[in-house]
């Protein structure tokens, strides 16, 4: 028997297993990344990012809360903008999110560039993905998905709209008007 070989073949595998692990703390069986908060924690920070992000813009915007969901380790929030924000403005929309979203340390991970139904992709330093898509009759619709985390109980959330609270599936298309965000016409240039 060769003693010396079979050491070194078991220090491998022990040193082996050992990096594989380590490897894998912090992660979930399914190798997903497991952050230091809980599902409750995660929701408020995605509420929190969205809170952030509906006040960068100006002229203030109408929205409410969208359908909600948690999974086994993650929450997503979503928000539904209620201003009509025309074809010709959602370029300059868009624009607003995100400089917001790269000023607040965001990476910016996609932009689909279309012209009736845009949409821009983001991540956080700490694996929020946060998105802004236009939909069906030109509705802005904000979503952020957590990452994994640890399982816990998720309330509602505790922001309150700047307008009317639809009950899920009643929200009906965007309906408040804006002088600038509905506005028809290219937005004017920004004065110097």
């Amino acid at each position: 028997m060769n003693v010396p070989g079979r050491i070194t073949r078991v220090a491998v595998a022990v040193i082996t297993t050992g990096a594989v692990l380590a490897g894998c703390a912090g992660q979930d069986g399914d190798g997903r990344a497991r952050n230091s908060m809980n599902m409750q924690e995660a929701a408020d920070r995605a509420d929190a990012i969205l809170d952030r992000t509906l006040k960068a813009v100006v002229p203030e915007v109408q929205w409410t809360h969208h359908t909600w969901t948690s999974g086994s380790c993650t929450v997503t929030r979503r928000r539904k903008v209620m201003t009509i924000i025309s074809e010709g403005r959602r370029g300059n929309f868009l624009g607003v999110i995100e400089r917001h979203w790269k000023q607040s340390g965001f990476e910016i991970s996609g932009v689909n560039a279309g012209r009736e139904m845009p949409a821009i992709f983001a991540r956080t330093s700490d694996g929020f993905q946060v998105s802004l898509s236009v939909k069906y009759k030109g509705q802005a619709v904000f979503t952020v998905d957590t990452p994994c985390v640890e399982k816990s109980e998720v309330a509602e959330p505790a922001s309150r709209p700047n307008g009317p609270a639809y009950p899920y599936g009643e929200i009906p298309v965007p309906n408040v008007r804006s002088d600038f965000w509905s506005g028809t016409t290219p937005a004017p240039a920004p004065s110097s």
